[in-house]
């Protein structure tokens, strides 16, 4: 598994988010190395607080496999999910979460126990180019 690599390819999906002027993070959902769902923060799009990039790309994987468990599968996000998309992805038995950079005020790993407890997580890949992502949104926005 190439973690890089598809971290990589939600640092695409969090791009399209920044051009939609939306919080830039973005999601991929892997089984078996395809991307079985892929999607960026929507939460102003469709005025919706939930509709996180990690939100979508459950829907989005699930969809395609048919099914509510995305067991043997694999999230890669740009940033920590915090603890909304931490319990779906929990709800959804994820085999492993890959995160990009820390989000130290709304993360999950304030949370102990949060995910599946059979669910691996992996954090700091790609962390400095994820983070300087979101820091040029903010930035724009002051």
């Amino acid at each position: 598994m190439d973690d890089i690599f598809y971290m990589r390819k939600a640092l695409e999906q969090a791009k399209i988010a920044f051009e939609k002027d939306e919080v830039p993070i973005g999601a991929v959902v892997v089984s078996n190395g395809q991307i079985i769902g892929r999607a960026c923060n929507l939460t102003e799009t469709l005025n919706d607080v939930t509709a996180h990039a990690e939100m979508q790309a459950i829907t989005a994987a699930a969809g395609y496999i048919g099914g509510k468990y995305l067991t043997d599968c694999t999230l890669y996000v740009t940033v920590e999910p915090c603890p909304m998309c931490a319990g779906a992805l929990a709800w959804a038995q994820i085999s492993r979460v890959v995160y990009g950079a820390v989000d130290e005020k709304r993360g999950s790993h304030h949370f102990e126990g949060i995910y599946h407890p059979k669910t691996v997580v992996v954090g700091g890949v790609l962390a400095d180019e994820c983070a300087a992502l979101v820091k040029e949104f903010f930035a724009k926005k002051r």
